[in-house]
């Protein structure tokens, strides 16, 4: 069974993007906005424990998340197509 990348993709991204984006306002909600940088902050340049973080990292993590999804379905498809080849043999 091969992925549709296009899918998987979109799916990645917005669950990644999404859950980044919930984390951020959990830890506003029981720790106040402190605007520090933490690692996810390093990675994700204006990123922080904020309000304006959390759509800097959401817009972040959409794209990260959109790029990784695409890269591993497509590496899925590769490997699902080879072994259903050397199977055939």
């Amino acid at each position: 069974m091969k992925l549709d990348v296009k899918a998987f993709a979109l799916t990645s991204g917005i669950v990644w993007g999404l859950g980044l984006f919930c984390l951020t306002w959990w830890m506003i909600a029981f720790d106040g906005a402190s605007g520090e940088v933490t690692l996810v902050g390093r990675l994700y340049r204006g990123y922080s424990i904020s309000v304006t973080g959390s759509f800097i990292g959401l817009l972040w993590a959409l794209v990260d998340g959109f790029v990784g999804g695409a890269i591993f379905a497509s590496l899925y498809n590769f490997f699902v197509g080879r072994g259903r080849r050397e199977s055939a043999d």
